[in-house]
């Protein structure tokens, strides 16, 4: 059997990638206070402590998102 594989190639803006990178730093933000503020409840529920050491999964990479931003800015201002 001979099958045709086909190739999709998008292409990405920078106002799209600038537009998604401001969405992942308020998920940051938002993820970041949310931990903060749910901290002190850690004693009272299992869930809420469970969501605490299950959130770093989210936070890691959007740090790392954050970091290719502040990256990003700082080459183009210099």
């Amino acid at each position: 059997m001979i099958s045709t594989v086909t190739t999709t190639t998008t292409a990405v803006t920078l106002g799209q990638v600038m537009t998604y990178s401001i969405i992942a730093v308020i998920a940051l933000i938002l993820l970041l206070a949310l931990k903060e503020i749910l901290s002190s409840e850690v004693n009272y529920s299992n869930r809420i402590s469970s969501f605490i050491k299950g959130s770093n999964i989210a936070i890691m990479p959007l740090l790392l998102v954050f970091a290719a931003v502040v990256t990003y800015k700082i080459a183009t201002i210099l």
